[in-house]
């Protein structure tokens, strides 16, 4: 949707949040830019005997609050800025909700769906061994993002223990239940967006009955949230993946969706059909008349271009970075209510530290603790945000970063400049 570059666009975002706290430029220069990037070029062989060089990244943007935290994306347009920016984007992300993390990301150029499970094994066993240098518990804890799963977290978790000897579960999270991973993990991001919306339509006087939703991508977020929502009353009249965007005026039966879904061998929603719904663009899907609309999928969605057609009231953003700069000017010039990414999708990062603490304690709690501690932080961190917007008359977006940025550079201010 756009070329914009994502790491320019997060250093906008926190220049724009620098300048209104008035930091003083030693720290401002600090915060940034990264404090560490490690480029790794590696071979995996491949089914058919032959050899194939792949490029990934892993980038530590600050440490100063705690190990870092970032998941581990695989796709074919994974590129330095973009790992930089996630990383810097996931900082935030942890300080905004108060959890003792500094924020890293990773990523590998590859698409996923090109590889057999074998071949997909061995790039993920290669990659983590390449980055196993920064990796660990007390240092940096990858996670789960686009193109990875529970069980891409399994191989890595079970790498990097070959390595060492013995198992480390709390060197990753987002693992399978069986080995060390915690209850409601994966349902987490798409939870903690579903939370975000109810709190919004309270803060507005809306009942959430009725509520008309559009969702654009049908993962692990998207279709959580979906599902989340509907059971809250609101009605889903849009959604869409890499494939399809389909439009129901009347609601879609998302069941039967994640059905047709369910039964396509890499999982996309191509080919659904049902009385009463259109299939429609991609880019037509987010200009739907809704009262909410759920960017899900990746960055760089909602941009000058399209902002001023957006027919929703309010945005919850699901994804990283779906909106840029330009567009949330154009949307807080015509009334439209963005809760911001580093807010609005923390529900994974929360849980995978309730996961990283479970490991490391050895005790785990039932899915009812986890969902209730994860509410109870994720509303706690919206109303800090909304009062700070109402207080200095400013977004949600930079409410949010005003909280964060600060947490984080009065850790560093505290802990002060080695040596």
């Amino acid at each position: 949707m756009s070329d914009q570059n994502p790491f320019h666009i997060a250093q906008q975002q926190f220049d724009t949040a620098a300048d209104l706290l008035g930091l003083h430029p030693n720290i401002r220069a600090v915060l940034r830019v990264p404090q560490r990037e490690l480029t790794v070029n590696f071979p995996v062989k491949l089914d058919d005997g032959s050899t194939r060089m792949f490029t990934g990244y892993r980038v530590q943007h600050n440490l100063a609050r705690g190990p870092v935290k970032g998941g581990i994306r695989y796709h074919p347009d994974v590129d330095l800025d973009e790992v930089r920016a996630l990383a810097m984007w996931m900082t935030w992300k942890c300080a905004l909700v108060n959890i003792p993390y500094g924020g890293a990301k990773g990523g590998v150029i590859v698409d996923p769906k090109q590889l057999s499970m074998g071949e997909l094994e061995r790039l993920t066993r290669r990659f983590a061994t390449e980055i196993s240098v920064l990796l660990g518990p007390e240092r940096d804890i990858p996670a789960p993002d686009v193109g990875t799963n529970a069980q891409v977290m399994a191989w890595i978790m079970d790498t990097i223990s070959m390595h060492r000897g013995y198992t480390v579960p709390a060197v990753i999270t987002g693992k399978p239940i069986n080995i060390g991973g915690s209850l409601g993990r994966v349902e987490a991001t798409g939870r903690g967006v579903s939370l975000m919306v109810r709190e919004v339509a309270r803060h507005l006087g809306r009942d959430l009955a009725g509520l008309r939703v559009v969702v654009q991508g049908f993962g692990n977020v998207g279709s959580t949230a979906a599902a989340l929502l509907a059971q809250m009353g609101c009605q889903v009249v849009g959604v869409a993946d890499a494939t399809s965007a389909y439009s129901c005026p009347a609601g879609l039966d998302l069941d039967a969706l994640r059905t047709s879904s369910d039964r396509q061998t890499v999982g996309l929603l191509e080919g659904y059909s049902a009385p009463g719904c259109a299939h429609i663009t991609g880019p037509a899907l987010l200009e739907l008349d809704c009262d909410v609309l759920i960017p899900a999928a990746l960055g760089n969605q909602i941009t000058e271009h399209n902002a001023g057609r957006i027919k929703a009231q309010f945005i919850v953003e699901g994804a990283n970075g779906p909106t840029t700069p330009d567009a949330d000017r154009i949307l807080a010039e015509r009334g439209v209510l963005v809760v911001p990414d580093i807010l609005a999708n923390a529900g994974g990062v929360i849980v995978s530290y309730f996961e990283w603490v479970q490991g490391l304690q050895e005790f785990f709690w039932d899915e009812r603790d986890v969902n209730d501690k994860l509410e109870r932080i994720i509303v706690g961190a919206f109303a800090q945000v909304w009062t700070l917007a109402q207080a200095r008359q400013v977004p949600l977006r930079i409410a949010a970063y005003l909280l964060a940025v600060q947490r984080v550079a009065d850790a560093n201010i505290t802990r002060g400049v080695y040596p």
